[in-house]
């Protein structure tokens, strides 16, 4: 059995500002568009080259080994022709109105108790997928009211303007579809738009799922309304919930009280299932029961469904990871942006970027792990062309790299012009 991935806990290293100009705001926009339009054939030698990495250390030691002229000649000739590749996390959407998990008021941060359902849990308990749907049903209220913010707009524009080539995100929230759907986006951990099921695989939109959660369990959404009115799911912080009238077990679980607990809570099986049960791996029919009111009970052995998204524990699909794995390889350069990287999967992709010798910027506003080897080898005169750093916020500083890239290419209409009528429109 393959080793199961746990969320990364180490302490995460103070940023290193590159150039140490990204510390303000202007600075971090000039260093930001010059790290964009640089040229990888203008990078000197020490950047191009492919840095290997001793495995397995977090630490990322490279160790650059140079290549023949010939072969880094007919590197820098490809690298010129290929784009930019963004590697977005939760930090992205902070401006939505979403948490992220290890920022100042991110989940990880504000409620240290937090603990995961692992994805393990879900598909073997029938209490552990309770507990998960009742507290996803109780969080979607605030996904359906955020909406894509100027970073992603943004994100929009340098694809239309022939910088970035494709987007390869850790989110589930769909933003990057929803704002930019002519540049390529891969979800990496999947998407919170749909539920899946375990057996058959046929997909249901969130949205109506939901509502069959809301039919199932009138307590619960007579709860919700309750706190969307009180405001108590507008924060991550344990303290503000309860003094918004929300209260909260001790692992962060919802505690509604007046001896109502997770086991009340009910959840839909898969239509497709139901009406046409499916043949097992085992070869044997699957078995499909549900209450008098449709809820899935646990003398079924199929038709369970789940969020749409790769849990903790979960392995990510073999064409999600060639398919990320093969936008790095033809990526001309790897900002990472709004993510500390502490999820493997995403710390890998930024480990092979390193590798190939392709120039990293990092735009998050926390430490990165394993963020001091990405930039062992930036001289310090380095204005930004073979590396950025800046931990300042994106939903700023995007737009205005978008903006001076407009000045120096022609390449766009106004970023903040571009959000506002797009959100007109929606």
């Amino acid at each position: 059995m393959p080793l199961m991935r746990i969320p990364y806990t180490d302490p995460l290293p103070a940023p290193r500002i590159i150039p140490s100009s990204a510390a303000s705001t202007a600075g971090a926009v000039e260093a930001l568009v010059r790290f964009l339009t640089s040229s990888p054939g203008e990078l000197p030698a020490p950047s191009r080259a492919r840095r290997h990495l001793t495995p397995p250390s977090a630490a990322l030691q490279p160790s650059p080994t140079a290549p023949p002229p010939s072969a880094a000649a007919a590197d820098d000739a490809r690298l010129r022709e290929r784009k930019t590749l963004l590697l977005t996390g939760a930090g992205v959407s902070v401006a939505s109105g979403l948490a992220d998990y290890r920022g100042t008021r991110g989940t990880y941060t504000l409620n240290k108790t937090y603990r995961p359902t692992y994805y393990h849990e879900f598909v073997a308990r029938h209490d552990a997928r309770k507990r998960y749907w009742a507290r996803s049903f109780l969080g979607s209220a605030n996904l359906e009211r955020a909406k894509p913010n100027a970073a992603h707009y943004a994100i929009g524009e340098l694809g239309r303007q022939g910088i970035v080539g494709k987007v390869i995100t850790q989110n589930v929230d769909s933003f990057h579809p929803i704002a930019h759907p002519t540049l390529p986006t891969i979800e990496l951990h999947g998407y919170l738009r749909t539920a899946v099921c375990l057996s058959c695989r046929r997909e249901y939109p969130r949205q109506e799922f939901q509502e069959e959660l809301a039919r199932l369990n009138p307590p619960w959404a007579a709860f919700l309304q309750e706190m969307i009115a009180s405001g108590a799911l507008d924060t991550e912080n344990p303290t503000e919930r309860r003094r918004r009238g929300l209260k909260t077990n001790p692992d962060g679980d919802v505690d509604l009280g007046g001896g109502v607990d997770y086991s009340t809570f009910q959840y839909p099986a898969c239509p497709k299932c139901l009406a046409d049960p499916p043949v097992l791996a085992n070869g044997e029919r699957g078995i499909i029961n549900v209450d008098a009111n449709g809820a899935w009970l646990p003398t079924s052995t199929a038709g369970v469904l789940k969020p749409n998204v790769i849990m903790f524990g979960e392995s990510i699909s073999n064409a999600v990871k060639e398919a990320a794995e093969a936008a790095v390889d033809n990526a001309g350069k790897l900002l990472v942006i709004g993510s500390s990287l502490a999820t493997y999967s995403a710390w890998r992709l930024a480990k092979q970027a390193l590798e190939l010798g392709l120039p990293i910027g990092i735009l998050n506003m926390g430490g990165v792990r394993g963020e001091d080897a990405f930039f062992a080898h930036v001289d310090e005169s380095d204005k930004g062309e073979s590396a950025f750093r800046c931990a300042g916020p994106a939903e700023e500083i995007l737009p205005q790299a978008v903006d001076e890239i407009e000045k120096l290419t022609g390449r766009r209409v106004n970023a903040s012009e571009t959000c506002a009528n797009i959100e007109a429109v929606a």
